[in-house]
């Protein structure tokens, strides 16, 4: 056990280290990438003998560590900011999540013969909040390490292109900046892409756009609970072909990440306790990426190739010019 989670705090704070670089922070990304990397690298020269030991620790990591940080990352919300701009933005919100995942489940496997669990988690990071969604997503319905680090990279880099697009693209527009902010928070991929392109066009756009992003990010609750019935139950069925049966998998940790987004906006934390909470939900996320980059085989990447990175490339440009269409309409 104990030999796996030190590999994963190794991993992390050579994570966080490379991240707190000044030409790396002036990039926008965050530990969890470098630490994905490292973690591949590592698992992969390390063979035999030198991963006994490992397997306990690592996949206490993948699951348990992976499922508090999800919960942890309540304290980021409260009520009073997903209430704040109106019901429209909910119904924006919901509307690009309904419709990237499904558009992207589509695509993924009927057109790009992708495996389903690598389709829908690409799906659910474009379509939700970046790689957290991807972790939480196969939190729920128990992926393989290679497609949760393949979709991992794929929202990594789209959201890092959306970062420098956003901006350029607001003069052309001609929009005033808080509709351009709700515009930015509905269809951008990561909570800090949300931050880092939002302040670049302005101080009322960056407001916006992260009240509207963490609608997003609330809107993770429910598609958790309704993918990880839908996944249970298709197991089930073939498990039934096998004269095997498999019990509902409920993602208790969505219903923890409820009642902390309830418990903070109740109390009224201070700001030190807020932000070392939020903080050890980014560590506890963090080397659970670690553990299952750690895992990931290269062979098995190179089995999925690169239809993954063909798949989100399309649901960037579906969120990039649907949501341009989209957001003036509703929101006026």
């Amino acid at each position: 056990m104990f030999r796996g989670l030190g590999v994963c705090v190794v991993l992390t704070l050579a994570g966080y280290s490379i991240a707190a670089l000044p030409p790396v922070q002036k990039t926008g990304l965050g530990p969890l990438v470098f630490t994905l990397i490292l973690g591949l690298v590592a698992g992969n020269l390390l063979i035999g003998k030198q991963l006994e030991g490992l397997a306990s620790g690592l996949g206490f990591a993948s699951r348990w560590l992976l499922r508090t940080g999800i919960v942890l990352f309540g304290f980021s919300l409260t009520v009073q900011q997903l209430v704040g701009l109106g019901p429209m933005i909910l119904v924006l919100d919901t509307l690009v999540v309904l419709t990237i995942t499904t558009v992207g489940y589509w695509l993924g496997t009927r057109w790009l013969k992708l495996d389903r669990d690598t389709a829908i988690l690409t799906s659910a990071g474009s379509a939700i909040c970046g790689a957290a969604a991807v972790l939480a997503t196969e939190g729920a319905i128990r992926a393989r390490p290679a497609a949760t680090s393949m979709a991992v990279a794929t929202v990594v880099l789209f959201g890092t292109l959306a970062m420098f697009i956003y901006p350029i693209m607001f003069p052309l527009l001609g929009w005033d900046e808080g509709l351009y902010g709700i515009y930015i928070g509905s269809t951008v991929h990561e909570v800090a892409q949300v931050v880092a392109a939002g302040n670049a066009v302005g101080e009322e756009a960056m407001a916006n756009a992260v009240i509207v992003k963490l609608v997003r990010v609330m809107l993770l609750v429910p598609f958790l609970l309704i993918i990880g019935q839908i996944w249970t139950r298709n197991r089930n069925k073939t498990d039934d072909a096998a004269g095997t049966t498999n019990k509902i998998t409920i993602p208790w940790f969505a219903f923890g990440f409820m009642a902390v987004v309830g418990l903070n906006s109740l109390l009224h934390l201070p700001q030190t306790a807020q932000s070392t909470l939020v903080l050890a939900g980014q560590i506890a996320m963090t080397m659970a990426m670690a553990a299952l980059g750690f895992q990931t085989r290269i062979e098995a990447l190179r089995h999925l190739g690169l239809k993954p990175f063909v798949l989100a490339s399309l649901l960037f440009v579906a969120l990039l010019v649907g949501g341009a269409v989209v957001t003036p309409a509703l929101i006026s």
